[in-house]
């Protein structure tokens, strides 16, 4: 039988003592947590332990003795630690002794009721006490079916970890307390703190207080029925900006609250939502520093009017030459000019609409900048509305085009049919025989005729306005594309995994120290990290979806066929 002996490299040069920590028999594995000292009342040991197992429900026993020589061996200490045993009665019980001046271990195992004649094998491992309790084991989830032996190795890690990391109170004693136990541990030279921390955390609860207030009253305000009226639900329902401050108010109502994190999951989640909302209005005040230097506000809204202007002659000129023989192409020339002449209206009254806007540009642009505060990502959902109404002929004309193009799409798929005797069956959804008199299809004939020769007129408007849109389109999923990274991507754990990587484990590996004869097996347990692929993907933040919601064939279809294509940005969808 092989035993395992799981040994905090903080312990090697401890003084001699009994070794406390937890037995796993399933694993038939110990794990050393502490070494308590000589000299000790053994009442008072079991007292400790008997409360230190209540507060954080750990099997917490006396393992065994620890003798480190750093004198001459004195007579009679090894049957005295042997003599231990029988007051603390441990089965198995670990006795491990360092040589003085050596780094030679050697260990015995002490048995009343031995199962086998056989000598046990040993094995020794050392581990980083302090970045086995502060760690988080992750398990794999690309696990086979063959090869469930490494899911049964990272639960039998697991148990370690947790043991470890359950022990907390253990580890608040150091050698400074005046307490009747003495123990070595990680913290044994003191506690790990920082003035700053402790400052912060009695500062953050009046904060918290004031900030839940506040937010409890602009939720109040939110949800009243003020804003379920017609007008302002359509609003707030349309408008990227309105979805935004409604997702960073979750994330502020997240982090404010008194709730206490049930999980290290939860705990994450809080930590990386508070270094986004940071660094989210860091970026937003460093943009806004920029937009009010040097009147950089108004420069932008002198030259929005004549980019304006400027894009409208441009469409003017995209009509006219498809009002004319564009690339050669003969069109019929009712519809082209009535189709022309109405979209050149539509040009019209977007000029006068926007020389009508003029005067507010640089007011409204010189609150937009205020807005940074509140975050980048606010501002750029703004930019995402702006774009919208000031493209709104664009998608005027786009819907018109759609429109005309699949009502004729249509109607020659349904004249198509009646050609060929079939109809469409409504109730059941399918295509159906059916016979039609002479009158049905002389007029179906006709209308087929009809259709079928405007259909390249209107199929080049369609075409034409359904690249503009598109154009507008990825623009704008470009912009919520980058909004999502700002509020989806974790960055507390990004930073954590790139300056303590120990801190998010993946798994261990071992290193052989010393392989012996009649010596037991030495091994250095190594905490290997998880992959910035894997911290991403597991701690990513929940986030409104922005990506196309219709695969590429469907995109395709609905192009083909003239159905109105939307943003990317979905409302009132979430993806985890």
């Amino acid at each position: 039988m092989v035993l395992k002996v799981f040994f905090p490299s903080c312990c090697a040069t401890a003084e001699s003592g009994l070794l406390i920590g937890r037995w796993i028999p399933e694993q038939n594995s110990a794990v050393v947590l502490a070494v308590v000292h000589f000299p000790f009342i053994p009442g008072q040991v079991k007292q400790y332990l008997s409360e230190v197992q209540r507060v954080t429900q750990v099997n917490m026993c006396v393992l065994g003795s620890w003798s480190n020589t750093k004198q001459e061996k004195e007579e009679g200490l090894e049957k005295f630690l042997e003599d231990l045993s029988t007051i603390f009665s441990h089965e198995p019980w670990i006795q491990l002794n360092k040589e003085r001046d050596s780094k030679v271990w050697s260990c015995c195992i002490f048995k009343k009721y031995p199962s086998s004649p056989k000598e046990d094998e040993f094995i020794l491992v050392y581990y980083d006490q302090r970045k086995v309790m502060l760690s988080q084991l992750h398990p794999t989830d690309n696990l086979t079916t063959s090869a469930d032996h490494k899911g049964n190795d990272a639960s039998k890690l697991g148990a370690v970890f947790d043991t470890v990391s359950k022990s907390k109170v253990l580890f608040m004693i150091d050698r400074y307390d005046d307490g009747p136990i003495k123990l070595t541990h990680w913290q044994s030279e003191g506690v790990e703190a920082s003035i700053i921390v402790e400052l912060l955390k009695q500062a953050s609860v009046p904060v918290c207080m004031l900030l839940t207030f506040l937010l409890s009253l602009v939720s109040s305000v939110c949800k009243s029925r003020v804003l379920k009226f017609w007008p302002l639900s359509f609003i707030w329902s349309k408008l990227s900006t309105c979805e935004q401050l409604g997702h960073r108010l979750e994330h502020l109502q997240i982090i404010s609250s008194n709730r206490k994190a049930q999980n290290q999951t939860q705990l994450m989640r809080k930590a990386n939502i508070f270094v986004s909302l940071l660094i989210d209005m860091a970026l937003g005040i460093l943009l806004m520093s920029w937009l009010y230097r040097e009147n950089r506000i108004g420069q932008l809204a002198d030259t929005l009017i004549p980019v304006a202007d400027h894009i409208a002659k441009e469409l003017q000129d995209l009509l006219q030459w498809l009002m004319g023989v564009p690339a050669g192409l003969k069109m019929n020339w009712a519809l082209d000019q009535v189709l022309g002449r109405f979209f050149l209206y539509h040009i019209h009254l977007w000029i006068s609409y926007i020389h009508l806007m003029s005067p507010f540009i640089e007011m409204i642009l010189w609150y937009v900048g205020l807005s940074a505060c509140l975050g980048l990502t606010v501002v750029l959902s703004i930019l995402s509305d702006i774009i919208a109404l000031l493209t709104f002929h664009i998608y005027c004309f786009y819907v018109y085009g759609a429109r005309l193009y699949c009502l004729k799409i249509y109607g020659l798929s349904s004249l198509w049919r009646l050609f060929r005797g079939k109809k469409w069956n409504v109730l059941r959804q399918r295509v159906d025989s059916c016979s039609y008199d002479l009158d049905q299809l002389f007029i179906g004939t006709l209308l087929f005729t009809i259709l079928l020769f405007l259909l390249p007129t209107t199929a080049l408007y369609y075409l034409v306005f359904t690249l503009l849109r598109l154009l507008v389109v990825v623009v704008q999923g470009l912009i919520h594309l980058l909004v999502d990274l700002i509020d989806s991507l974790p960055l507390y754990s990004v930073i954590l995994r790139l300056c303590r990587s120990y801190r998010l484990a993946a798994g261990v590996k071992f290193r052989v120290l010393e392989q012996k004869a009649g010596k037991p097996l030495r091994l250095l347990m190594q905490i290997n990290p998880l992959s910035y692929g894997s911290v991403v993907q597991t701690y990513r933040l929940p986030t409104y979806a922005c990506y196309p919601k219709d695969s590429w064939s469907s995109l395709c279809k609905k192009l083909f066929v003239g159905e109105l294509i939307y943003p990317w940005k979905h409302k009132g969808e979430k993806q985890d």
